[in-house]
């Protein structure tokens, strides 16, 4: 019995010992976690905010740009057509070239024009010979008709003579003229300075044969115009606006006029609004515009559609942003806003146009705003402050910026 006693407390004191060590395990582990968990709490409310590029804008004068569709159309454009008739010998031309005023293009055969130079030539000559004949028997009769030793009928037949030969060679002279012109139509020229096409015709075919064949199309495309037109009623808004004060004119001179190619990029070079038609088209409403545009390096080509840019006034009051600081959907366009305290908070504006790399707003910003410009993917938290620094625009930017009369930096001084 007392053996039986002792191996049941026995038991119950290893029982005991195994539940006081399971205790004291998991008293180590919390202890253990807690000492881990502290140093990674702490440093997580250590973590700096995120830093995002923002700018400062600033209330200033800003254009309202309308964007139009407009398509581009040779300054001069001059057909070149065979004048006289005759076997085409050569063409002197490389197709696709720049071609000066008055350079050859085409040879016709001159031979039959030559000849009839030659032929005009000797009729002059026979002509001159017999107003030189007139012109002696009219001297000889003077002195005789004087003494009257010849008859008053005879000196006023030497007399009218003389005057037909006078006729005689004028008219040997015009046809010399003429058939020089015709052999000079047979070295076929350049009417302007431009750029030539294609050839329309090649060696060995005849031309000019009762009517007068196109041979080829030079086109002057420096400067190039831009024709657009533009609904009568922003006419008539615009004009309105400029006569009440709201808006004033874009310049003394014409308005500046940018273009945007198919692709997106703007032309750096600006050009300038020649006129405005002075009718309405009664079929679409619209009012027919016209501008020139440089092209000294022949970038652009006649008959491109492109985007007008057209900048016809300005208004006091307006800001000018980076167009990557703006987001733009159908239901509104807006930016984010970094606040005193590091929050950002969306917020939507009124956009006026574009003016080169920026976009013009018209309304929704107030003057000293930090608008964010870059630093959206470090945001984890939207509802986390952000460190606001100056945003630097690329090197890129600031180049187009140049090139277009827009500082990159405007909207951040």
């Amino acid at each position: 019995m007392a053996r039986r006693s002792l191996g049941v407390w026995a038991g119950v004191n290893t029982w005991v010992l195994s539940a006081a060590v399971a205790v004291a395990l998991v008293g180590c582990g919390k202890d253990s976690g807690g000492q881990g968990g502290a140093p990674a709490a702490a440093a997580k409310s250590a973590m700096p905010p995120p830093q995002v590029g923002v700018v400062t804008v600033q209330l200033q004068s800003v254009p309202v740009v309308t964007e139009l569709p407009g398509r581009l159309e040779a300054f001069r454009t001059a057909q070149v057509r065979a004048r006289v008739a005759g076997i085409l010998q050569r063409r002197l031309f490389t197709e696709g070239s720049d071609v000066k005023a008055g350079q050859a293009l085409f040879q016709i055969d001159p031979a039959t024009y030559q000849a009839a130079l030659d032929s005009a030539q000797a009729t002059q000559a026979r002509a001159e010979a017999n107003l030189a004949q007139a012109s002696a028997l009219v001297k000889r009769y003077e002195p005789l008709q004087a003494a009257k030793a010849i008859s008053p009928q005879d000196f006023l037949n030497a007399q009218v003579a003389e005057r037909q030969a006078n006729a005689d060679v004028a008219s040997a002279k015009a046809a010399v003229q003429t058939a020089r012109i015709n052999l000079g139509y047979a070295s076929v020229s350049s009417p302007i300075a431009g750029r030539i096409g294609r050839a329309l015709v090649t060696e060995g075919a005849l031309v000019g044969q009762g009517e007068v064949t196109q041979l080829a199309v030079v086109q002057q495309i420096n400067p190039l115009y831009v024709n657009f037109t533009q609904s009568a009623n922003e006419v008539m808004k615009l004009r309105q606006a400029l006569a009440s004060g709201a808006l004033k004119k874009a310049g003394e001179q014409a308005a500046s006029v940018r273009i945007v190619t198919d692709d997106g990029r703007e032309y750096p070079l600006p050009g300038k609004l020649l006129f405005s038609d002075l009718t309405v088209d009664t079929t679409s409403g619209q009012v027919s515009l016209r501008a020139e545009l440089p092209n000294p390096q022949g970038l652009l080509l006649p008959g491109m559609y492109v985007r007008v840019r057209l900048e016809q006034a300005q208004v006091d009051g307006g800001f000018l942003l980076p167009q990557q600081a703006v987001t733009r959907s159908s239901q509104a366009d807006t930016v984010m806003v970094v606040g005193a305290d590091g929050m950002v908070t969306p917020r939507p504006i009124k956009l006026g146009g574009a003016r080169g790399n920026q976009w013009v707003v018209l309304g929704g910003l107030k003057d000293g705003d930090q608008v964010m410009v870059d630093g959206f993917q470090k945001m984890m938290n939207p509802k986390a402050p952000v460190k606001a620094v100056p945003w630097q625009a690329p090197a890129q930017n600031a180049s187009m910026g140049a090139s277009t009369g827009t500082p990159a930096s405007a909207a951040s001084r």
